[in-house]
């Protein structure tokens, strides 16, 4: 009965490190040898010399949609309370 408690002990320990280890490996700097992560890191450097182009034709629909949709809202005048 003695063993139970240093078996348990550890499958805690074990348990802790798992829910922290996204924590850990970045405190650590064990994020950087990772190579999942350092896909995703180098998907957003990648993506950093894309520009939005707007054309003013999509730019003044869109607002019209816009303002035709505000002014389908209901609104709630203070007598109505």
């Amino acid at each position: 009965m003695d063993w139970i408690y240093p078996v348990l002990l550890a499958g805690a320990i074990a348990v802790l490190v798992a829910a922290e280890w996204p924590r850990l490996s970045a405190r650590l700097g064990l994020a950087e040898r990772l190579p999942r992560e350092r896909k995703t890191r180098s998907r957003r450097k990648g993506k950093g010399h894309l520009q939005l182009v707007e054309t003013d034709d999509e730019t003044d629909e869109f607002a019209a949609s816009v303002q035709r949709d505000l002014e389908r809202l209901p609104t709630i005048d203070e007598r109505d309370r």
